[in-house]
């Protein structure tokens, strides 16, 4: 198993209504393993610094990198709702601004 030169996050968050799903991932995570908001799709969202990548094409994206740098995949905790999802009322990674995404590398 190869180990990574940084420390990851053991299991995330998997957050799904009846509609779809997303994985939540900390900004420090993505940041570690090369990845940033420009390399995600309109369809997953931001709250300060955790992210919410779509289940079909941004969380597997996630996975494989983590996959990659670790050797095995991470844990999921799945949280469900009957109703929409709190995220979908989140604003895109897409609209971060400039200053936000300068923001983000600095951290």
């Amino acid at each position: 198993m190869a180990m990574p030169k940084y420390a990851l996050s053991t299991s995330y968050r998997f957050h799904c209504d009846p509609g779809h799903g997303w994985l939540q991932v900390d900004w420090s995570d993505l940041k570690n393993l090369g990845l940033n908001p420009t390399d995600f799709s309109r369809y997953s969202y931001r709250r300060g610094n955790q992210f919410y990548l779509e289940e079909d094409c941004d969380a597997p994206k996630f996975v494989a990198a983590y996959e990659t740098a670790v050797g095995a995949r991470p844990a999921f905790e799945e949280i469900h709702t009957n109703n929409n999802s709190f995220i979908r009322r989140l604003p895109p990674i897409h609209n971060l601004t400039t200053a936000e995404l300068l923001g983000l590398k600095a951290k």
